[in-house]
């Protein structure tokens, strides 16, 4: 009730003088850290829509809050427009921390609220979509690139040639990044540029006579409902192995996934949301990784491939096909 009283007058103060008050908040949980865990702690959850996957997110998010949260959903239903209403409306509650799921949600928030902690999901390069505000922080979509390059060394001891496919205008800045982090595991990284989907078949030759692997990264130039199943079919028949992001790629006939499960993004952010609560980090803050990522093996293709998966990498396997 006390903690309740004293949001309540950051929302008579100027917007400045707000943001520093929020602090003053966190730092009377921290050195009172009874006072907070007995006080309930108002979260809002603001989603872009009603999507299977953020509602799993979502749902990983309530195994890892604050067990004192009162956890308020809203729907932007798609709706840009309705998202900054929803903001503003969040603005002038009792929230403490706000929680964007999916990239509507987070521009809204951003755009709306700017003396509130906010911690996005669910959301693919958001630093391309500009959420740096000085209240907002994040769970990142992806896993690193040094974490999956540690993880194809671990699995393909042999490996050197990597190849992958990618639209100069969506992914180029993928590839740069990859490639100065490639040689630190003695990988040689080429890329193949598709502007087009017509081109996947000239440079997926090319690519295939002249790499070991095949690396798939999100990229819906190169990656089509038409293109995938030819991707994965032809790389097995010239023997090279793919290595994909999602476990449907491993179902299909990739050697390797690497993917990360939406409950646990929801998961890490709650974690996140928690410290931040708690007065344990202040922002800003550098958005963070899921650290459970799902690797999953095709036997079938590594028989096929003459590969053997040593029985030592079991632990680390999820799933096998």
């Amino acid at each position: 009730m006390i903690l309740r009283c004293l949001r309540r007058t950051t929302h008579r103060l100027h917007p400045m003088q707000r943001w520093q008050w929020s602090y003053f908040l966190l730092a009377i949980m921290s050195v009172f850290p009874t006072l907070a865990m007995a006080s309930s702690v108002d979260i809002a959850i603001l989603k872009s829509s009603d999507l299977q996957a953020y509602n799993e997110a979502i749902e990983g998010f309530k195994t890892a809050s604050p067990g004192t949260a009162i956890l308020t959903e809203y729907d932007l239903r798609g709706d840009l427009e309705r998202g900054k209403q929803l903001a503003r409306r969040i603005r002038a509650s009792d929230s403490a921390l706000v929680v964007a799921v999916g990239l509507k949600a987070a521009l809204a928030a951003k755009l709306e609220i700017v003396d509130i902690p906010i911690v996005y999901m669910m959301i693919l390069d958001p630093l391309k979509h500009r959420l740096t505000a000085d209240n907002m922080t994040g769970v990142l979509l992806e896993i690193p690139t040094d974490r999956q390059f540690k993880i194809m060394r671990t699995f393909l001891p042999n490996l050197r040639r990597i190849g992958m496919m990618y639209d100069p205008d969506k992914t180029a800045p993928k590839l740069k990044e990859a490639a100065s982090r490639a040689s630190t595991y003695e990988f040689q990284l080429q890329g193949f540029p598709v502007e087009n989907e017509k081109e996947v078949p000239q440079q997926l030759r090319t690519l295939l006579s002249e790499s070991e692997a095949l690396w798939l990264i999100p990229d819906s130039t190169v990656l089509t409902d038409e293109s995938i199943r030819f991707i994965l079919e032809s790389a097995v028949a010239k023997q090279v192995p793919v290595v994909g992001f999602s476990s449907e790629f491993t179902r299909l006939g990739a050697l390797l996934s690497m993917s990360i499960d939406y409950g646990e993004v929801g998961r890490e952010a709650g974690l996140l949301a928690k410290r931040i609560v708690n007065g344990e980090q202040r922002l800003p803050l550098t958005p963070v990784s899921v650290q459970r990522i799902r690797i999953t093996v095709n036997q079938k293709t590594a028989r096929y491939l003459g590969l053997t998966i040593p029985k030592e990498l079991d632990s680390l396997i999820d799933e096998t096909y």
